[in-house]
């Protein structure tokens, strides 16, 4: 007959480490509360089933480039009254994603737009999305060591795949033209198939501006705005609010 640390080590060596760190617990419920051995492995099996999906989670979350991310739980709806909550919290659900809609975060620096962007993105991750996340400059960034290893085929390619590519600081800066035709055939064979999360400190009149071509540009922004959710941000900064408590404090 085995013993609890013999079976502990198959289990391990089954790759079945949610049934085995928890099999010492499980063993001391069903003594206590006298449960039926289908009860029992019944447990053990949902400590799998649930080490298993936390394990995918963490690893989505990671290749998505989250680690640190802000979570919806943590965002405080109650320092802007302008922010549409109800609207937000349905969004947050990610039903958007199926639908192959986009979403804009648009308003001031310090009013919750990057919060919300990866709060959104952690949320996709969550419900086993594969999501990307770049600051505007990084993804322009990788566009250019992609083609100076000759990889741009291949970058697009896996960015495509993405359930979910979310921006942060779009528009920062003006690009090339190089870049936009670039970017023209990312958000094109993306357009109303796999969602964008954009979020700017610019007008999205002022986002035409960036591009050398006026014709590409507006290609491009017909193709983002068509089905997206357009959220603006208003009100003070939430950061120079925060500093402002501080300071009195």
């Amino acid at each position: 007959m085995m013993n609890n640390f013999q079976i502990v080590q198959h289990l391990k060596h089954l790759k079945l480490s949610g049934m085995a760190e928890n099999l010492e617990l499980r063993l001391l419920e069903a003594q206590n509360n006298g449960l039926s051995y289908s009860e029992f492995l019944g447990m053990l099996l949902e400590d799998e089933s649930e080490k298993r999906t936390n394990r995918k989670i963490k690893r989505l979350i990671h290749q998505a480039g989250l680690e640190h991310a802000q979570t919806i739980e943590n965002f405080d709806f109650s320092f802007n009254p302008n922010i549409p909550a109800q609207y937000i919290r349905e969004l947050s659900t990610c039903r958007f994603i199926d639908k192959g809609e986009n979403i804009f975060f648009l308003g001031p620096t310090g009013t919750g737009k990057t919060h919300l962007t990866q709060a959104f993105c952690i949320n996709a991750c969550r419900k086993h999305y594969k999501v990307g996340y770049f600051k505007f400059y990084q993804l322009f960034e990788q566009f250019k060591q992609a083609q100076m290893s000759d990889r741009l085929n291949r970058l697009i390619n896996q960015l495509n795949k993405l359930d979910l590519l979310a921006i942060d600081d779009f528009a920062f800066r003006d690009i090339s033209k190089q870049d936009a035709q670039i970017f023209y055939a990312l958000v094109d064979q993306r357009y109303k198939r796999k969602s964008m999360i954009l979020n700017s400190n610019r007008d999205i009149s002022d986002w035409i501006n960036i591009f050398p071509d006026p014709i590409i540009a507006n290609a491009i922004l017909d193709r983002l705005a068509h089905n997206a959710h357009q959220i603006v941000l208003k009100g003070e900064s939430y950061r120079k609010k925060f500093r402002q408590l501080n300071e009195k404090i």
